[in-house]
């Protein structure tokens, strides 16, 4: 008799931020602290820069949920175990101020760093409370063909990216900018490309962002920093952005309008297993990320799928369908320059034509290579 499939436990989404000295990644992570909407990120940096350490010991965000590297270089400082004590003390259960923990996870390396070995690292991390989150690559616009010349690596890392952040865009003059973007676009082959001025991108197109409204007691970045929205060199300029009619979001105030596009589908049929992940492994360019959960009917009726895709990374959680809870499959996908009503076509069309065909466990293989087993040493979540 099989064994029942233990749960992972929640998992935490860790972001990997890369970027060359001067592209804007501390910029970035900053934007992020102060417009998060309400979620506690926790921070692995190689020094805090112009981090404002004292905003962050007000908002709670000091302590055990900032890990601070002076060394210089990450990928070259610690191996995949030591990298794992690190994503221990910022995800263990003592850590997390009881329901209020850590959401997100940003590692920001040094300029000098080997982005594609410090995914390396998280993908090994033999952690069962995190999950990949994607790497974001920053790129100065400005000053692209000569960092390109200095680093030539920078090309493959372009190539490894989940998503590209051309920052400075406003700063160069329009035909240039749209030949740095075409350039970065090809280099990056097939991740989501999105410019940006003083590295402000949507929080929501990297992570799930809490309203502030959630966390009773506790002052948000964006309470802090509201008092600093008046001039355009600030760092915390009003990004919260929401969403149009359309599906679009919406980055505005001083930000370019990046067009990130958003496609949420709800079906209260279940998804055939073999056609979505016809559809996932034929995902298009520039489509970033995939949350939600799916149901996929007979073939799996005990349980819920929950789906987590960043860039080329896929995973599947199965989760028991709690007492009640609508069999619904719910998901909403994320991507820049993406073909919303075809997704939302092609999507759709994964519905099983009778649930009741697709009762054969072989039509979940291609479901199942994507579910990680929890360790043996992990004890189980529920």
């Amino acid at each position: 008799m099989s064994q029942p499939r233990r749960e992972l436990p929640q998992q935490i989404p860790v972001v990997v931020l890369a970027g060359f000295l001067g592209s804007g990644k501390t910029t970035l992570l900053n934007h992020l602290l102060h417009h998060g909407g309400g979620t506690r990120i926790g921070a692995i940096v190689n020094d805090f820069g112009s981090i404002e350490i004292d905003a962050m010991a007000v908002a709670g965000q000091l302590g055990d949920s900032t890990v601070s590297l002076g060394n210089g270089c990450l990928c070259c400082a610690v191996d995949a175990s030591e990298l794992d004590e690190y994503l221990d003390r910022l995800t263990r259960p003592s850590a997390r101020n009881g329901v209020d923990g850590i959401d997100v996870i940003v590692i920001e390396a040094s300029g000098l760093a080997e982005p594609q070995e410090l995914v390396r690292m998280v993908l090994a991390s033999e952690n069962q409370r995190i999950v990949y989150g994607g790497l974001v690559e920053v790129v100065d616009a400005v000053e692209f063909d000569a960092t390109r010349e200095r680093h030539p690596e920078l090309d493959r890392h372009l190539a490894i990216a989940d998503l590209v952040v051309v920052n400075k865009a406003d700063r160069i003059p329009e035909t240039e900018h749209r030949r740095v973007l075409e350039r970065v676009r090809g280099l990056a082959g097939g991740a989501a490309v999105v410019p940006a001025t003083y590295a402000r991108v949507d929080p929501e197109f990297l992570f799930d962002c809490r309203p502030t409204g959630e966390r009773i007691g506790q002052l948000s970045f964006d309470d802090l920093h509201r008092h600093h929205e008046d001039g355009p060199d600030s760092d915390s300029d009003s990004a919260g952005g929401g969403r149009d009619g359309h599906g679009k979001l919406d980055v505005h105030d001083g930000h370019l309008h990046s067009a990130y596009d958003s496609v949420s589908v709800e079906s209260d049929v279940p998804l055939d297993p073999r056609r979505l992940m016809t559809f996932l492994d034929s995902r298009p360019d520039g489509l970033y990320r995939i949350k939600g959960y799916v149901d996929f009917g007979a073939a799996d009726a005990r349980n819920k799928y929950t789906v987590h895709a960043v860039g080329r990374f896929l995973r599947f959680s199965p989760e028991p369908w709690t007492p009640g809870e609508p069999r619904l499959s719910r998901l909403v996908l994320i991507g820049a320059g993406i073909d919303a009503p075809r997704l939302s076509k092609e999507l759709t069309a994964c519905a099983q034509d009778a649930p009741h065909t697709y009762a054969d466990e072989h039509s979940m293989w291609g479901v199942l290579r994507y579910v990680q087993e929890p360790s043996d040493g992990e004890s189980d979540a529920g």
